[in-house]
């Protein structure tokens, strides 16, 4: 009888877990944030700033951060009250942030004036800026704090900035139109999607060279029509999945071997990937098709798709 009243507890604890868990949504043309639970149940919406785009969470994930593109703000969103709580000012058409280790700054790559600029999140003032290549993007900052990565999508090159003496160090060449990071290898790799190269590229983060390159196909596919962007690693560091936006679908490419593998047919414009902290389930927004499909990852197979107004951006899962 014990035995079993510890099962259905365990039972209960599991159940609890997985209905607290969220799913959140940004919609670019809503000025919104919508939250799901993990299974793809719409349960609320948070009203944010303009265009609402790139999203990161605190270290505790009791606080939101969302990039709004149209009015030149980051979005504070208390996560337990599922309302905006404040802003802060940044330059004009914000992309892409990070976090410092520490998270009291904020990087954001600021596209129309084609720079990285710092923010201090207490004093929500402006810090300093570098100057970047046209168009920046993606943006990650080291697990040290000392440097950060920033795309030029007109440059071809991933800045290797010095956060101390704020200064580009090095121009990495990458494919055509750079857009998104993600660590790999403990670190020891960064992977850049190349939007118009139908690729990534592998950098060596020890001396900052291009290590390899990955190409994409997709059968009955031109090239062009292969525009990868959106990147999430596994939970074990084995996987990465790859969005290739146009092409309507993602993949999965082993990170030792650095080959492709499996391919999910997903909605239009697949850009925005994310997975469960378990792994099981990937989350991806389809821009062109206004909604996010839910991919079982040992099978390789999408579960459902589920409506996310109008052009979803990025999805994070708080578990």
């Amino acid at each position: 009888m014990l035995q079993l009243t510890r099962i259905a507890l365990a039972s209960l604890t599991l159940l609890a877990t997985a209905a607290s868990a969220q799913v959140f949504v940004s919609s670019e043309k809503d000025n919104k944030i919508y939250v799901f639970d993990t299974q793809g149940k719409a349960t609320s919406a948070i009203d944010t700033c303009k265009r609402p785009r790139h999203m990161m969470f605190n270290a505790d994930k009791s606080t939101l951060y969302v990039c709004c593109g149209d009015s030149n703000q980051l979005g504070v969103v208390d996560v337990a009250s599922g309302k905006m709580t404040g802003t802060v000012p940044l330059g004009d058409s914000p992309e892409i942030f990070d976090l410092s280790p520490d998270g009291k700054t904020v990087y954001v790559s600021i596209e129309d004036e084609n720079v990285m600029a710092a923010y201090d999140l207490a004093t929500r003032k402006p810090l300093f800026t570098v100057k970047t290549g046209g168009e920046p993007e993606g943006v990650l900052v080291t697990p040290d704090g000392k440097f950060a990565y920033v795309t030029s999508e007109v440059a071809n090159v991933v800045h290797y900035i010095d956060l101390g003496s704020r200064k580009v160090v090095k121009n990495i060449k990458v494919g055509k139109r750079p857009r998104r990071f993600v660590l790999a290898d403990g670190g020891n790799e960064l992977w850049v999607t190349n939007e118009l190269d139908a690729s990534v590229s592998v950098v060596n983060t020890r001396d900052q060279s291009v290590k390899s390159t990955i190409k994409f196909a997709v059968q009955g596919l031109r090239e062009a029509d292969i525009t990868p962007v959106g990147m999430t690693l596994s939970p074990d560091g084995k996987t990465m999945w790859v969005g290739l936006g146009k092409a309507n679908h993602v993949t999965e490419v082993d990170v030792a071997s650095k080959k492709p593998g499996r391919q999910v047919l997903v909605g239009k414009r697949a850009w925005g990937l994310t997975l469960h902290p378990d792994g099981k389930t990937l989350y991806v927004s389809n821009g062109l098709s206004d909604d996010m499909t839910l991919v079982d990852t040992a099978s390789a197979k999408a579960i459902r798709t589920v409506a996310v107004g109008r052009v979803p951006h990025s999805i994070l899962v708080k578990p």
